[in-house]
């Protein structure tokens, strides 16, 4: 197995691990925190918003089976780029979207599908995800992890109460039909 990181921030990561978690090739979903100022940060710290991490997802994979650029192609349809204070319910600087680049190859592809969506006018407001080097990945306490498969109750609520899904079905329902498409093409 050729194994590989990503690591996005996408607002909760209760919301952003399911989405990558059910794809061929995908190893491991972790949720934990990540470009802030504190060594090993605890939720609470991250919560207030004192200690600069964001919440994210850190997705180890086979890159012979799925590569960066689908990863990013999933990435994309779970947020809102165009927020730069919070994603959806979640306000504040640590649930800003970003994507943090390990290596030359995915800054390059980072950068490029963003300008990509950029171009596409699919949004009237301005691109505002924010690609950046990855540091350090704090993995967030174990209550957190898998969370919408232990707590599929309130993970439900927590996402419709958030707005995330009406946003998704508005704006990247087109897209999300791809990503079901290579999913059956991945999965056969």
């Amino acid at each position: 197995m050729t194994k590989a990181i990503a690591t996005f921030a996408g607002g909760c990561f209760w919301c952003m691990v399911k989405p990558f978690d059910q794809w061929d090739g995908v190893h491991e979903v972790v949720s934990g925190y990540t470009g802030g100022h504190i060594e090993n940060p605890t939720y609470e710290q991250v919560k207030s918003g004192e200690s600069g991490h964001y919440e994210a997802v850190q997705i180890t994979y086979n890159s012979e089976i799925i590569n960066y650029q689908q990863i990013l192609d999933l990435y994309w349809p779970q947020i809102d780029p165009t927020d730069p204070d919070g994603q959806f319910h979640d306000r504040g600087k640590q649930y800003r979207t970003a994507i943090f680049y390990h290596n030359d190859e995915q800054k390059q592809l980072a950068m490029l599908s963003k300008e990509a969506l950029h171009k596409s006018n699919k949004f009237k407001q301005a691109i505002v995800t924010e690609v950046l080097p990855a540091s350090t990945f704090y993995p967030a306490e174990t209550y957190h992890q898998d969370f919408y498969k232990k707590n599929e109750e309130e993970y439900l609520k927590d996402r419709a109460r958030s707005g995330r899904d009406e946003f998704i079905k508005d704006y990247w329902s087109a897209t999300n039909k791809t990503c079901k498409t290579y999913a059956k093409q991945n999965s056969t």
